[in-house]
């Protein structure tokens, strides 16, 4: 395969006849989700070192490696994938990365992509609107008012909550750029909260201790009056409390915080109050659904990941900020070569994130929005979420099933319960489903106990595949319990 344009065409004809089959077939729900080969195996049969060794690619020689690699993957189009909480990509968002992957401009410096750098700053403005917080009059309108917020997409949630943290840093203890993070800093937040925060807050230099958890109910709900006892107590050791982190929705659960209770809390004590909304942020798509983050507007930070709800492929997660200023506090590190004096055409995103080399990830929700638009987007969001509390029912109104909470976003939690409630159980039928491969799902454990979980991403999953799943739980519980 030569790097010319006429080798191109040729194996992106043979590329796209096959990704279309893989994509009728996981959408009609033929054949497994799911087919787990032992890696060893997996690398032989695709010729994995015979190809480094040697190359010679050809357009038909990588048709024939798709025809190995496609039916090994994770076959998120199928109606029956109903595990983590990954989106089932909108094709046009994949088109966004089939054009990325060809013109490569890595868009943080305004220079190197100026067309990314524009959607970019667009989308962000369209994401501030829904959460309140762009005073612009149309979304093209790049002059920041004072009141006005300002965001940037990075590459996951993981780095979007760490850049909120470290704005929270400099809001706090703006020295610590330079001289390093004061010990006497510590963040509140859910029991729960996801694994990044914790991770974070050590990469900060402040320790794993600095985490201060407060208190949730038995579904992994923060409780807001917790937070007076757990600030009382930080302010009694002599520590200042850098940030409040709320949930929405709770990973495991799919539940919400009680934002504006924990906002109105945040206010009254003058503290940065962040909200964790990788997964349930989208629901400010719908008018249907946005109640849930009633009072987000009252939050300094919310991370918001697109590559869950929004349809789009991974990876893609904004991190806004209620002050647009907040940008320009955050990072204060200088670079000749890239940070200089210049006549400002556009705007240069590197200033503003932990990334230098940044994809034009904006153009995968782009792509989706142009083709779906707004409306199209509240749909699918209300959709999912109407869906997933008709499956929850139904689950819940078999005899041996049992959902123990009413769903709020697109997740359920229950157990099996003919056998009992055996966390090892639970567990074994989980791992057995997945190991069959005629349904994806996951597990997860909730106040010491081990739920079987959906996380309802794809909008061609019906009552009729949930009701397939159960009768896939029920033949593995029994097959099981004769071993």
């Amino acid at each position: 395969m030569q790097n010319n344009p006429q080798d191109f065409r040729a194996v992106a004809d043979i590329v796209t006849e096959k990704l279309q089959t893989y994509l009728g077939e996981s959408q009609a729900g033929k054949g497994k989700v799911l087919v787990q080969k032992p890696i060893a195996e997996l690398a032989q049969s695709m010729q994995l070192e015979k190809w480094i060794r040697e190359g010679g690619f050809t357009p038909q020689t990588a048709g024939e490696f798709l025809d190995v690699y496609l039916p090994n993957t994770q076959h998120m189009h199928h109606p029956h994938y109903i595990g983590h909480q990954v989106s089932v990509p909108h094709v046009a968002s994949s088109m966004a990365d089939f054009v990325h992957g060809v013109i490569n401009n890595p868009m943080a410096i305004y220079e190197m992509g100026p067309a990314g750098s524009a959607v970019e700053h667009v989308i962000i403005n369209w994401m501030l609107e829904k959460v309140g917080w762009f005073k612009g009059e149309h979304l093209g309108d790049f002059q920041k008012a004072a009141n006005s917020g300002g965001g940037v997409l990075t590459h996951g949630g993981s780095v979007a909550n760490l850049t909120a943290l470290l704005a929270a840093r400099a809001a706090i203890a703006p020295e610590s750029w330079m001289e390093g993070t004061p010990n006497d800093l510590v963040v509140l937040g859910s029991e729960v909260a996801h694994y990044c925060i914790a991770r974070s807050i050590s990469m900060m230099g402040m320790g794993r201790n600095a985490f201060r958890p407060v208190a949730v109910n038995d579904w992994e709900v923060l409780k807001p009056e917790d937070l007076i006892p757990a600030y009382q107590s930080a302010k009694d050791e002599g520590k200042r409390v850098m940030a409040v982190v709320a949930n929405a929705c709770a990973t495991a659960t799919g539940l919400y915080d009680p934002i504006d209770e924990i906002g109105h809390f945040c206010e009254e004590n003058g503290l940065w109050f962040h909200v964790d909304g990788a997964h349930g942020a989208s629901a400010l798509v719908s008018p249907n659904q946005k109640h849930y983050l009633k009072g987000v507007e009252r939050a300094n930070s919310l991370v918001w990941d697109t590559h869950k709800m929004l349809r789009t492929s991974t990876l893609s997660a904004a991190v806004l900020f209620k002050n647009h200023k907040t940008l320009s506090t955050t990072f204060q590190q200088k670079g000749s070569y890239l940070f200089y004096e210049k006549e400002a055409i556009g705007f240069d995103i590197i200033t503003h994130t932990v990334e230098c080399t940044k994809a034009a990830i904006a153009t995968k929700l782009f792509w989706v929005l142009a083709a779906e638009g707004e409306k199209g987007m509240a749909q699918f969001i209300d959709n999912q979420y109407d869906n997933t509390k008709k499956f929850r029912q139904i689950i819940y109104e078999h005899p041996d099933f049992d959902c123990p909470y009413e769903t709020e976003a697109n997740i359920v939690c229950f157990l099996y319960t003919k056998f009992g409630n055996d966390n090892v159980f639970q567990l074994a039928l989980q791992n057995e489903v997945v190991k069959r491969g005629n349904f994806y799902i996951t597990s997860s454990e909730v106040r010491g106990v081990r739920y079987l979980r959906l996380t309802v991403m794809n909008p061609l999953t019906t009552e009729t595949h949930i009701k397939g799943m159960m009768k896939e739980v029920i033949a593995v519980a029994a097959d099981l319990q004769q071993q």
